[in-house]
C-alpha cells in the first residue's frame, strides 16, 4: 500500500534535521526486523521522540505505527498527518479500542511503537513501565525491540521552549536485541526485563553522548544523578 503521507513527512523531518545540523548517532538498527510484526519500545523524554524512534527503523526500510494520545489526532494540523501515517489513537479512559487496533497492526506485520512510561519523564530517568507493550507482543506472537534515545530533550520537552536553532545538538539512539514475549510467561516479568534492557541502552546512550552543558544555566537537560539540575523522580512525584 502506498504511503502517501508517511514518506513525505519523513523526508520533511530529515530535511529539518539537516538544516539544524543535528548530529544523529544510531547504533543497533539491525535489531529491528526487516519483516513481520514487532513492538518497538523506547524511553520518553521529548515531544519529538516518536520522530527519532521512527528514524531508527529506516535503515531496515520499516515504518513504525505509534500509539499516541487521541488529542494529537484531534489537532487541526497534526490530526490529518497522524491519521495519514496510520498511527494509533489512544483514549486513556477507554484503551480497549487502541489495544485492538495495535494488535491488528502487529498481526498484519506492522511495527508498532510504544512509550511504556505513557508520558514524558521530566527527570529524564526511566519511570515505571506499563505492561501493555508486553501483553501486545504476547498476544500477537511478536518480539519486543527495546531502544533508548538521548539528547532529544534539548530540542523540545515538557516545560521548556522549543529549541530549533542551529546549535549542532547531538542525538544518540541505541537499539537492543529483541526480547521474546512467550505467551506462557507473566506479562509483569517480561515488562521488568524489558525495562532493564531499556535502562541499559539508556546508560549506553548517555555514555556515548558527546554533548555537555555549556555552563551552569545549561544543566537543566542533565538528570540529577549525572550532575544536572533536572528534578529527581522523587521531586517530580511530590510536585504532582
Amino acid at each position: 500500500m502506498a504511503e502517501l503521507v508517511y514518506r513525505p513527512v519523513v523526508g520533511a523531518a530529515l530535511t529539518l534535521f539537516k538544516a539544524l545540523d543535528l548530529k544523529i548517532d544510531v547504533q543497533g538498527a539491525e535489531n529491528i526486523p526487516r519483516r513481520g510484526g514487532a513492538v518497538l519500545v523506547s524511553n520518553h523524554i521529548s515531544y519529538l521522540d516518536f520522530i527519532f524512534t521512527g528514524l531508527a527503523a529506516l535503515p531496515q526500510k520499516r515504518l513504525v505505527r505509534f500509539m499516541a494520545k487521541d488529542s494529537v489526532f484531534r489537532h487541526r494540523i497534526s490530526g490529518p498527518l497522524m491519521r495519514g501515517m496510520k498511527h494509533i489513537p489512544v483514549d486513556r479512559a477507554q484503551g480497549e479500542a487502541a489495544y485492538r487496533h495495535a494488535l491488528e497492526s502487529l498481526r498484519s506485520g506492522e511495527i508498532v511503537g510504544v512509550f511504556p512510561e505513557a508520558t514524558i519523564s521530566p527527570s529524564f530517568t526511566l519511570k515505571s513501565f506499563k505492561s501493555g507493550a508486553a501483553r501486545l507482543a504476547q498476544e500477537a506472537g511478536v518480539p519486543l525491540v527495546p531502544m533508548a534515545l538521548w539528547g532529544t530533550q534539548r530540542l523540545w520537552t515538557k516545560g521548556r521552549p522549543r529549541n530549533f536553532k542551529r546549535q549542532h545538538i547531538p542525538v544518540t539512539l541505541r537499539v537492543g536485541e529483541p526480547v521474546e514475549a512467550p505467551a506462557d510467561q507473566y506479562a509483569g516479568a517480561i515488562t521488568r526485563k524489558l525495562r532493564e534492557r531499556v535502562q541499559e541502552l539508556l546508560e549506553a546512550a548517555q555514555r556515548a553522548y558527546p554533548g555537555r552543558p555549556r555552563d551552569a544555566d545549561d544543566t537543566w537537560w542533565m538528570p540529577a544523578h549525572l550532575g544536572g539540575t533536572a528534578p529527581t523522580a522523587a521531586e517530580v512525584r511530590e510536585a504532582t
